[in-house]
């Protein structure tokens, strides 16, 4: 998982799916696992 300051290019990927959980924003993505990050 990467951390990040931006997630856009990411949760603009096919299948992406844009959670937050513990006041943290992650971008998960089912179809390509390889394609997850944080923010902040």
């Amino acid at each position: 998982m990467k951390v990040r300051a931006s997630l856009k290019a990411l949760k603009l990927k096919d299948g992406a799916i844009v959670v937050r959980r513990r006041g943290k924003t992650y971008v998960i993505n089912k179809k390509h696992p390889n394609f997850k990050a944080r923010q902040g």
